[in-house]
């Protein structure tokens, strides 16, 4: 083995993920400092750097052409900018104290410890892998990163067969069931949950249950997998659940992810209660002063509910990577926390989300009143509106906004940004009805959709004064 030290004044930054946190911790931390002042060394177990993670179940479908397209910026480009980015070297250990790294190149096994003067954990997260007979089977696919959803193009590729099962019905789920569909596949989802898309309310998850099965695809909701059969050969046959067996050519996971924080917990690092390291508001990790985590292996405030939550998004990754690298680079930054926004689509219905849920509420011991109306994205008269259904919650007697939902087809999704402004200023139900948005009939109802649900919610909370 061979170590690698500091010499002189320079420092070193070293960086553990080549994706979003890592790589803009490193590109923001290089703005702020000369390459003979800071040394910057990033790990990457991968074959891709700084790619768009929440774009590959696009490219699956073939709405992308070219997996280039997702990558923001290649390694060339960052060693460019004088970043010694190491690919397919895979970080086995952290030694805190000694403050170095051990990492592995993944081709010839050749390990060698790196000392760092400062370090950031930007891991990501990993696909939750059920422990069920057959999951680790050929034609079993977990999809998160591009090498992921290369080998499972790969496997559709060789393939005769034209089934396909997605277990779990989140995000990923929902997309990759989507981008299936339009592969030619015949598709089940078999989801445990009583609707897909759990992190909506059921009322709303109904909604996209509809549209699924509209594009063809087989909703089995209250299904439990446990296990996965295979032929003869080892490759996957199918799904089984305690009632019945679903065919599959291949598998895809959409049953979520975990932080990935295999080297944090082994070096005592602080998890959370969702596995994921604790930082403060600079995001450095808590205890440590050297040390910075963002993106997916990380907790993040939520501003609604006062709790940690792991969200996790490309939005957040990248937010944290600016954070990290301004003040890794010697300045000051901070990442107040999130309101937990999302948005996605399945064909042409668009489902958005912001705040918390009912089940949120309750489980941190908020009263809450819920509205539910139906509206529509343009004014009715004009052509192509569309029907729209926003679900609020506001906080029993004082009325604060604690959550939207949003499902509708063309010009519903992006309106949760109203709702999400609002939470993170802490506004009422009331106080909504009074902002000055932007209306014409091609856009808006007289009263947008959001505001008729602030509208209803400030009435429902007065009454329950």
């Amino acid at each position: 083995m061979s170590m690698s030290r500091t010499r002189g004044t320079r420092e070193r930054l070293v960086v553990i993920g080549g994706d979003a946190a890592g790589m803009s911790a490193a590109s923001q931390a290089r703005r702020l400092n000369k390459p003979d002042e800071l040394e910057i060394v990033a790990f990457e177990r991968g074959n891709f750097t700084s790619y768009s993670a929440c774009g590959i179940p696009y490219w699956v479908g073939g709405d992308v052409p070219d997996r280039d397209r997702l990558i923001a910026r290649t390694p060339e480009e960052h060693r460019a900018r004088d970043i010694d980015l190491r690919l397919r070297t895979e970080v086995t250990e952290l030694d805190p104290d000694g403050q170095r790294v051990r990492a592995r190149d993944v081709d010839s096994g050749a390990e060698s410890w790196t000392s760092y003067d400062k370090l950031v954990i930007a891991t990501g997260a990993r696909p939750i892998r059920p422990d069920l007979p057959g999951v680790d089977a050929p034609g079993v696919h977990g999809v998160q990163t591009l090498d992921d959803g290369q080998a499972l193009l790969d496997t559709l590729a060789r393939t005769p067969g034209r089934r396909a099962v997605v277990v779990g019905a989140g995000y990923i789920g929902v997309e990759m069931a989507e981008a299936l569909i339009n592969r030619g596949y015949e598709v089940t989802v078999v989801n445990r949950g009583s609707e897909p898309m759990s992190t909506l309310d059921p009322d709303m998850g109904r909604l996209v249950h509809e549209a699924m099965e509209g594009l063809g695809i087989t909703m089995v909701n209250d299904a439990e997998v446990t296990g996965i059969r295979t032929d003869d050969d080892g490759r996957v046959h199918a799904v089984t659940t305690k009632d019945r067996d679903f065919p599959a050519d291949v598998v895809v996971l959409g049953i979520g992810v975990r932080p990935e924080t295999t080297l944090a917990r082994a070096a005592g690092l602080p998890l959370g209660a969702h596995g994921g390291l604790l930082t403060d508001r600079s995001m450095r990790v808590r205890g440590h002063e050297n040390i910075w985590a963002g993106g997916d292996c990380v907790e993040v405030l939520d501003l609604v509910s006062g709790q940690q939550r792991h969200i996790p998004l490309g939005t957040h990754a990248n937010k944290h990577g600016q954070v990290i690298g301004t003040n890794a680079g010697g300045g000051y930054a901070t990442f107040p926390g999130v309101v937990g926004t999302a948005v996605s689509k399945v064909c042409d219905l668009e489902i958005a989300r912001t705040g918390l849920r009912e089940k949120d509420a309750h489980r941190v011991g908020l009263r809450f009143e819920t509205v539910t109306i139906e509206s529509t994205s343009r004014a009715g008269y004009y052509p192509n509106s569309s029907p729209m259904t926003v679900k609020m919650l506001a906080e029993h007697r004082t009325g604060r906004l604690l959550g939207v939902q949003i499902v509708g087809r063309e010009g519903a999704g992006k309106r949760v940004d109203i709702a999400a402004v609002a939470l993170t200023a802490g506004m009422t139900a009331e106080q909504m009805t009074a902002l000055d948005l932007g209306y014409a009939p091609p856009f808006s109802p007289v009263w947008d959709p959001v505001l008729v649900a602030a509208r209803k919610a400030a009435a429902k909370t007065r009454g329950s004064l």
